[in-house]
């Protein structure tokens, strides 16, 4: 692991950060700090880390704010490690434009795992002309969907929710930004039409529906394609 990797840790209690910097420095990392969300900011810009690390309870702004104002001018991955365990205080953080969001306390292998997710996303993906995910299969160019060697016909708007859900494979995507980028800005937010073509999206590609291995439900918030390969 390159030491040119630089993960940005926002957050306000030193103990953390102390964690968060020895596990990330461990891991081949370079751990930056700070404890406002101004001073984020700032650091952002100067450094341009690879990651962004956020606590959402900051002493000068709230963690969603830094998020809007973050994503004015950059597209750097931020996930969120907040003890804020609502739904809600999850589909906010991730409407604002967070990559990730991790509850307090979390395991190390979770938040490396969810680390290398965003640094993934980092990576031109401009000319892929398709995506492999396990068994799956979803050439761009041909617009063809395959599960192993049997082709899967999806209508119009169940491949644009596949291809959507496989460009941002391992993040979670709300119910509102699929249905927005799927219908338009002016769209209906009721989800249950969304609800009704992943039923049928899932009878096609998954085994086993009611135990996806693709498409994984995040109660409550969206969905998120799984991205293990």
């Amino acid at each position: 692991m390159s030491q040119k990797i630089q993960i940005l840790i926002i957050e306000d209690e030193q103990r953390i950060v102390n964690v968060l910097s020895s596990v990330l420095t461990s891991h081949g990392y370079r751990a930056i700090s700070c404890r406002t969300g101004r001073e984020g900011l700032r650091m952002a810009a100067s450094h341009c880390p690879s990651v962004i690390l956020l606590d959402l309870g900051l002493p000068d702004m709230d963690g969603n704010e830094v998020i809007r104002e973050l994503r004015e001018w950059s597209a750097i991955p931020v996930i969120v490690l907040s003890a804020r365990t609502q739904e809600k205080d999850k589909i906010d953080a991730l409407d604002y434009g967070a990559d990730d969001y991790i509850t307090k306390p979390f395991s190390t292998g979770e938040l490396l795992a969810r680390i290398r997710t965003a640094l993934r996303h980092t990576s031109p993906a401009g000319n892929t002309k398709s995506i492999k995910i396990g068994d799956l299969m979803i050439d761009f160019e041909s617009h063809q969907v395959k599960v192993g060697e049997q082709t899967v016909h999806l209508t119009q708007i169940e491949y644009k929710i596949v291809v959507l859900l496989a460009k941002n494979a391992g993040r979670v995507m709300t119910y509102d930004h699929l249905i927005k980028e799927i219908w338009g800005p002016y769209a209906d937010n009721n989800n249950r039409i969304l609800r009704v073509n992943m039923v049928n999206i899932r009878r096609k590609l998954e085994k086993n529906p009611a135990e996806p291995q693709y498409i994984f439900t995040e109660s409550g918030i969206g969905y998120r394609m799984n991205d293990s390969g």
